[in-house]
């Protein structure tokens, strides 16, 4: 196994950042990253002559080499100091110094290590704020942003991960928040969106994105200067157990179709993200669930006059942000019925001329939508001799 090998050497191997927090909230990491003392040549050369794999990334610079092993990946990173950062990335020179390397890590509860006999090193604290549900900057809270602005966004991620309650900020980070919401101005679309769509996904939605309003944040994200937030509210209630998509959650801020669109240009959301935002702004106030014994029906006649591929998907959606619970489980067990008649069927009545045949099924398929969907070709063939 590779700590062997990292132990042969005197190399120190502990394991680092998320993974020792999912670890110490008692959940399974989605992936463990490792820090070492070694420098990433000395990784290489240990690796190379053992017969290990590495996989060519970029991450080297930065100090990470990326080993393969019982077909599964291992990144490990070489301890390092940030040397010149200008708000997006870092230049590192590397050290052998634990604590100098936790200080430059983003919140306390992302900044310990795990050694492999379980020790856990924590220079900040992060166990006991992780045990009270706090979420707090490693250092000083403007220094930590000031190096890469995009932590403004994971502090909201995390804080809507561990918290229990809204509201439970020390002021002092907040206003470092608001005194550098300029900053994220500068940092890619791509990047936000990820962050964005974390915290859309998580607790205390509602809170988090009053507060991106209330910080000043908004208008650097693409969101809208004069968001929808009692819609906003509402809208978050309707979700909560019903697994949104992220665009769904975040539509109901947006008062009119641009609102999509600056935000497409601002965040470069995927063409599937910003179709189902258009198609929320436009649907959600008439299309509603009928009075009566049939309440699904104008979805389902929704979903059968169009022409495109996943509207299924989209009225499901639709049906989360109404918090439609039952129609929408309804909605997921439902098939679209097929058209059971045919050109051919026509022809064989003896309807010859294709405009003909064209304005027949026509009228056909309208009595079946008024049926319901329910008769069948028989039923419908003997309706054409009628007409």
């Amino acid at each position: 196994s590779f700590p062997e090998l990292f132990e042969k050497k005197n190399y120190e191997l502990r394991i680092a950042g998320g993974a020792v927090r999912d670890l110490l909230s008692g959940m399974t990491p989605q992936d463990i990253d490792f820090a070492t003392t070694a420098t990433p040549a000395e990784m290489k050369e240990m690796f190379t002559s053992a017969g290990v794999r590495l996989i060519n990334n970029k991450g080297e610079k930065h100090g990470t080499i990326t080993a393969r092993l019982h077909e599964q990946n291992f990144e490990i990173t070489t301890l390092r100091i940030d040397v010149v950062t200008d708000g997006r990335h870092a230049e590192v020179e590397f050290t052998t110094d634990w604590e100098k390397d936790a200080e430059r890590r983003d919140l306390t509860v992302n900044s310990m290590f795990l050694g492999l006999d379980g020790m856990l090193y924590d220079f900040f604290n992060g166990y006991e704020d992780l045990k009270n549900n706090k979420i707090r900057f490693v250092g000083k809270a403007s220094e930590r942003i000031q190096e890469d602005y995009l932590r403004i966004l994971r502090y909201f991620r995390f804080y809507g991960r561990i918290a229990e309650k809204p509201g439970d900020h020390e002021p002092s980070t907040l206003q470092a928040i608001k005194e550098n919401a300029k900053g994220l101005a500068g940092i890619s679309g791509e990047r936000i969106w990820m962050e964005l769509k974390k915290i859309l996904l998580g607790n205390h939605v509602n809170h988090l994105v009053r507060l991106m309003y209330e910080l000043d944040i908004a208008q650097y994200i693409g969101l809208p200067l004069a968001g929808n937030l009692e819609e906003f509210a509402r809208v978050t209630k309707n979700i909560q157990n019903l697994c949104p998509k992220p665009m769904t959650v975040l539509t109901s801020l947006f008062k009119v179709k641009d609102d999509v669109t600056n935000l497409d240009l601002r965040l470069k959301i995927s063409k599937e993200e910003k179709n189902l935002g258009l198609f929320l702004v436009k649907h959600r106030q008439e299309l509603t669930k009928a009075m009566g014994p049939e309440p699904l029906r104008p979805y389902q006649d929704f979903v059968m006059d169009s022409r495109e591929a996943n509207t299924n998907s989209k009225i499901c959606e639709l049906l989360k942000y109404q918090g439609e619970e039952h129609l929408l489980t309804e909605m997921q067990q439902w098939t679209a019925p097929s058209f059971p008649v045919s050109g051919h069927d026509l022809r064989k009545m003896g309807v010859s001329s294709g405009k003909e045949i064209g304005t027949a099924l026509q009228q056909l398929r309208d009595e079946w939508k008024k049926s319901g969907y329910h008769m069948d070709k028989e039923e419908l063939l003997s309706c054409l001799k009628k007409l």
